[in-house]
Parts: structure tokens; sequence; C-alpha cells
């Protein structure tokens, strides 16, 4: 299948999938996606917007790792001195706690890509460092076979609004999935990083896009940050100047936090 043909499927599936969930909203009233109460607008009530934690200042300044205290200005984490990345930043929105989760399976598997928008601005204001001075937003790009079951690429509808929200461009098709993987849940992490090795590649005819730019690589989930740090180094590969990762949620050990 070729991507020309496949981009028109997506935008196919993607007017179908708008005309229906606004016949749904005309008929039903918009619940929220975490404790399916009625709620104004779409996403998430007061109640579980409050149990939202989002990630704030102070964090590692290398992984965004929260600290639960501040250990002073500069100090990282020790997982950022004993793994130290590929990638130069990573900035996330919020914890991937409870309502997170839900979120981000619902913008993920159940076609809500109407949490797109705030879900991108969140992370538009969380990554405002990230962004600033940045050339080009990357989504993690799905490979086409999971493209094709799942529809869309979700990191690719939040890095859309994040490009809206901070004015960098995206670019899609740059980087490229060019081996299917396994899912990377029930993983540990060195099966994770040997999962996704190798399984990215900057598009031949798309260097010219990355070489000496700034790239923010954009997911929803950083977990152990494999799949990142694989896309990382495909980019600098590429002569990418520098990359920085920016993602909805991300997974924290408390008890790994302070240095």
């Amino acid at each position: 299948m070729t991507d020309h043909l496949r981009a028109a499927l997506r935008v196919c599936h993607g007017v179908l999938s708008h005309t229906a969930r606004a016949a749904l909203d005309i008929a039903l009233p918009t619940l929220c996606v975490a404790c399916r109460e009625p709620v104004a607008g779409v996403g998430v009530c007061p109640d579980c917007w409050a149990k939202l934690s989002f990630i704030e200042r102070p964090y590692c300044p290398r992984l965004g790792i929260p600290f639960v205290y501040d250990p002073g200005p500069e100090m990282l984490s020790m997982e950022a001195i004993a793994n130290p990345p590929a990638y130069r930043r990573a900035r996330a929105a919020v914890r991937y706690d409870d309502v997170a989760k839900v979120l981000v399976h619902a913008l993920k598997y159940q076609d809500r890509t109407d949490l797109a928008p705030a879900m991108g601005r969140w992370m538009a204001r969380a990554g405002g460092e990230v962004l600033d001075g940045a050339d080009v937003l990357i989504p993690v790009p799905l490979h086409w076979r999971r493209g094709w079951t799942r529809r869309y690429n979700q990191s690719g509808a939040l890095a859309r609004i994040i490009a809206i929200q901070s004015g960098v461009p995206v670019a899609v098709d740059t980087l490229r999935r060019i081996r299917p993987t396994q899912q990377q849940v029930g993983l540990s992490r060195t099966d994770r990083a040997r999962n996704v090795q190798g399984a990215f590649k900057v598009a031949p005819d798309q260097t010219a896009n990355i070489q000496g730019r700034r790239v923010v690589l954009i997911d929803d989930v950083l977990t152990s940050g494999a799949t990142v740090d694989a896309c990382a180094r495909a980019l600098l590969r590429a002569k990418a100047a520098q990359v920085d990762v920016l993602v909805f949620a991300r997974v924290v050990d408390t008890m790994k936090a302070p240095i």
C-alpha cells in the first residue's frame, strides 16, 4: 500500500469519525472520559481534573522526573546520571496516574481524538522550554500495519495541537518505523530497549529537513524511555543538532525521583 493511499484513507476515516461524533453529541450528553459523569464540553469533570497530577518544578533538568524535595539548581536525578539518554531533555505534562491512563487509552484506542486539544495544550505548557527555539516537531511514528488497524497516530494528533500552540511546524513522515515491534507493555527495561533497537529511521528524502535542526519528539507516554531514545538516536544519526522529548504523561517512581 502506498503512502498516498494510506493518507487518503486516514482522511476519509477522520471525516467519517467527526461526522459520527457530531451526531452523537447532539443526541447524547458529553460524559467525563474518566468517571462517565456528565460534563460541560469535553475531557474531564472537576473532580477528575483535581486528581490529575501535573508535573511542576522541582524536577530533573535532564529527564523531567519530579523530585520529592528540591535538591538545588541543575541537580540531576540518579537515573539521568546512571543511564543518560540520547535525547537532551524530556518534559511531561502529568504523571501517569489513574486519570491520565484513562485519557491516554481513550485517545489511543477508543477514537477519542476530541481529547487531543486539551492534552496538547497541557503539553505545550509543560514543554515551553524545549519548544522555545525548536525547529520541528516529530511525532513518534507507528508502523504502517499498526497505523492501519488503529487508523490514526495519537502522537501525531497531539503534535498538531502543540504546533498550533507553539508555532513550531510538524513533520509527520520524516521519521519512520521501519519494522513492526512488539507492544512494550509488560516488557522489562532491557527487553524494551532490545524491542525497538533499529526500528526507526529518517526517510532518505527527508534528511535535509533534519540536519542541523533542533527536534522535539512528541509521544503520549514515557515509561522506560526506550522508544523515544531509539527515535532520538535515529534523528541524531541523520545529523539533527539536538533532540528533546515532550510527552503527555510519564511514569514516575517516587522512590527513585530524589537524588
